[in-house]
């Protein structure tokens, strides 16, 4: 395997812990630890089933302003080609205008085995992508292609998102809600955190259905 995609040193135990909340809970215990992973202006744009999420270490992929004509996707293309299965590539298009992900892009990271893509900038072909049941995530669509205006330059590379720096190998929980970044370094904090504000939360709810007063529920 290329160097640059090793992710043998992935923690998918904390991972598939993390599987069993929602953004919410993984949002609230991250702030409960200090630390904020909001991937603001990001949302799901692609297929998920209801209530699913998506939850993987990042591949990333940087674009820059270029004026070359004829799709030069190479960069991208590797990405895609290299992810690790379960893997989310994260792509910053936001330098000038165009979609860089579509029904081709999307094809190419559901046979590699990609959970999602996710996108700083604009995607298109969403009749395509849904129909391909892919969890694509965008900031907004539109049917602009990226010749003549940008390219994938650099790949695993931090990229910044908003408020947030997110690293080659960080975690990226998605769903319906928006996407939030996890420091891999603190993937099995956040994991425990999760657990037990959702304990909580599980039993909250049930008391709720039961017939309790929610003022007198929560907070616990």
């Amino acid at each position: 395997m290329n160097s640059q995609f090793d992710y043998t040193d992935t923690d998918w135990v904390a991972i598939e812990r993390l599987k069993k909340w929602y953004s919410g809970d993984i949002h609230d215990s991250m702030e409960s630890l200090g630390l904020w992973g909001y991937l603001e202006g990001i949302s799901l744009l692609g297929a998920l089933e209801p209530g699913a999420v998506v939850c993987g270490p990042a591949v990333t992929v940087l674009f820059k302003p270029s004026d070359r004509m004829g799709e030069p996707q190479d960069v991208y293309h590797n990405a895609i080609d290299n992810c690790p299965t379960g893997g989310i590539i994260v792509c910053d298009a936001s330098c000038a205008e165009g979609s860089c992900s579509g029904e081709l892009m999307s094809s190419g990271a559901k046979t590699a085995g990609a959970g999602a893509t996710i996108v700083q900038g604009t995607v298109r072909d969403l009749a395509q992508v849904r129909m391909l049941g892919y969890p694509l995530f965008g900031s907004a669509a539109s049917p602009v292609g990226v010749t003549g205006k940008k390219e994938p330059k650099e790949s695993q590379v931090p990229l910044t998102l908003g408020r947030v720096t997110v690293s080659p190998g960080d975690i990226i929980f998605g769903d319906i809600d928006g996407v939030v970044a996890i420091p891999k370094c603190r993937a099995r904090d956040v994991a425990d955190a999760a657990d037990a504000l959702g304990a909580n939360e599980t039993a909250a709810r049930d008391r709720i259905l039961s017939g309790e007063k929610l003022q007198l529920i929560w907070p616990v």
